[in-house]
C-alpha cells in the first residue's frame, strides 16, 4: 500500500492566512513533518501548531542554512529515508513549508526522492511576495508592467543586469545584503519608490521606505518592492 505525501503551505506567518484546505489536510494527517528540531521548531510549525492533533506524529528535520547545498541536500535525504517507511504502510504525511512550497520552497526537494514511491499533492500558500505588497497597500504591477522577483544573493552584475529597464521588482533574501542592494538600487535609481517590509504579516511587521534605513541598520526577514513603471502608484 502507498501512502501520501502532501506539501503544505503554511503561509507568510499570520495562521489566519492559512488555506482551509491547509488546515483540513494537517488534521488529518498520520504524521506531520517540518523544518526545526524539537526543541526550537521553525516558523511553518509555529503557524500551523494550532492544528496539530496531539496524537499525530511530529518529525522535525534540521535544515542547515549553509550556502553551500550538500548539507541541505544530505538533510532532505535523511528526511525521505524517515518518511519512505510510513508511506509504504499506508501513512498519510504533510511536510510544513512557510509561504508556498514551491515559490523558493525547500519542500520542493522532497519530490524527486518520493514520488516514486508515493502520492504527491501540493497544497498552496500564500508568499512573502503577496503578503508583503498587501502590507504597503500598493499592487505588485498593473496592465502591461513586468514584474520581477530578485534574489539578493545574485551578484551585483547579474543584479545590475535584471535592473536595468525593470518596471517592477521585488527582491527576496535581503538579510546580510541588505547594504549592498540598497546601494545597487540607489545606482540604478529605483531607490526612490522602494519600500521594505520586515515580518510580513506577524506581529512584528514593520514597513518603511528603503531610504529612511541609516547604513548600520539591518533588517530581518524582508522584502524589498520598488517601482519605476507607468501606473499612477509609482
Amino acid at each position: 500500500m502507498s501512502g501520501k505525501l502532501t506539501l503544505v503551505g503554511t503561509g507568510p506567518g499570520d495562521p489566519e492566512l492559512m488555506t482551509l484546505k491547509a488546515v483540513r489536510v494537517i488534521t488529518g494527517a498520520d504524521v506531520v513533518a517540518y523544518p526545526g528540531t524539537e526543541d526550537e521548531p521553525g516558523m511553518a510549525y509555529r503557524i500551523a501548531e494550532a492544528h496539530v492533533p496531539n496524537a499525530t506524529r511530529r518529525i522535525p528535520i534540521h535544515i542547515p542554512m549553509e550556502t553551500a547545498r550538500a548539507a541541505g541536500q544530505a538533510a532532505y535525504d535523511a528526511l525521505a529515508g524517515e518518511l519512505l517507511p510510513l508511506l509504504r504502510e499506508g501513512k498519510t504525511v504533510a511536510y510544513l513549508c512557510e509561504g508556498d512550497p514551491l515559490f523558493y520552497g525547500s519542500a520542493m526537494y522532497l519530490i524527486d526522492r518520493l514520488a516514486d514511491d508515493a502520492e504527491i499533492e501540493i497544497v498552496p500558500g500564500i508568499t512573502s511576495l503577496t503578503a508583503t505588497a498587501a502590507a504597503i497597500r500598493r499592487p505588485l504591477a498593473g496592465r502591461n508592467d513586468v514584474i520581477k522577483v530578485l534574489p539578493a544573493t545574485l551578484d551585483d552584475a547579474r543584479l545590475r543586469h535584471e535592473l536595468d529597464g525593470a518596471e517592477a521588482v521585488a527582491i527576496i533574501k535581503v538579510g546580510r545584503h541588505f547594504a549592498r542592494i540598497k546601494a545597487l538600487l540607489e545606482r540604478t535609481g529605483h531607490a526612490q519608490s522602494a519600500m521594505i517590509v520586515e515580518y510580513a504579516t506577524h506581529d512584528r511587521q514593520k514597513v518603511s521606505m528603503l531610504a529612511d534605513y541609516g547604513e548600520d541598520e539591518r533588517p530581518y526577514f524582508s522584502t524589498i518592492l520598488t517601482y519605476r513603471g507607468d501606473e499612477a502608484w509609482g
